[in-house]
């Protein structure tokens, strides 16, 4: 198993890349030797501005941007259909390559994925890839974040179903967007208590630090 973790959300607005930006700050303030990938980011002109360039930023990683990223597409929609805009189709050995190439220079890897777990990223008359695959071909568990919201605990339990099922492991689940009321926190009670996934954070809007449940940063890094 490679030594990073993937993180993917239970849809396209869920604040993923910003929980994403906070996680990879808090390993990095701990000591930890933090990299950042992302196979394919669409809706961007150049590094700087996309997902991948806000995580640089926000982080204050030192890493090469060209080694952020493997696919940039400008069009704002799904990368299967970016790709088929623009062409450049994604390679799942690119991707694994680009990787580890990231992994040899850090101890830890954090990949986001591109909206909810259901994603096409390659669709084709060659072939047909997906988010699941980019965590199997690199053997990753993964991070689920999610809304604090109402319909909440069906989005989450829904992707944690479609991963399970898929024979993806999951980690633990980070709540963006937590206020505390009393809706939020019975979403809370009743996301633990249908997946028995632990909720590792519960996030704030506009924190710019990420405050993790005891035992949280082991369970992130554990292997297993």
């Amino acid at each position: 198993m490679e030594r990073g973790i993937f993180i993917t959300g239970t849809g396209t607005d869920v604040g993923k890349t910003y929980v994403t930006a906070l996680l990879v700050k808090k390993l990095k303030e701990l000591g930890i030797s933090v990299g950042y990938y992302k196979g394919a980011i669409s809706g961007a002109d150049c590094i700087a501005s996309s997902d991948a360039g806000y995580v640089k930023k926000v982080a204050g990683l030192e890493q090469d941007e060209n080694t952020l990223v493997s696919y940039l597409y400008q069009n704002a929609v799904s990368p299967h259909l970016a790709a088929k805009l623009e062409g450049n189709p994604v390679e799942l050995k690119k991707v694994k390559e680009d990787f580890q190439k990231v992994s040899k220079q850090y101890e830890f890897v954090v990949m986001e994925g591109s909206g909810g777990i259901v994603c096409p990223i390659r669709y084709d008359e060659t072939e047909h890839i997906f988010l699941e695959d980019f965590i199997k071909t690199l053997n990753l568990h993964t991070l689920l974040i999610a809304d604090a919201g109402l319909g909440t605990i069906n989005a989450v339990v829904l992707t944690v179903q479609y991963l399970r099922q898929k024979g993806i492991g999951i980690q633990g689940i980070f709540i963006n967007r937590y206020t505390g009321n009393p809706m939020e926190e019975d979403n809370v009670k009743m996301i633990e208590e249908l997946t028995g996934i632990p909720i590792l954070a519960l996030i704030s809007t506009n924190a710019n630090e990420l405050l993790l449940k005891e035992g949280a940063i082991q369970k992130i890094l554990q292997d297993n």
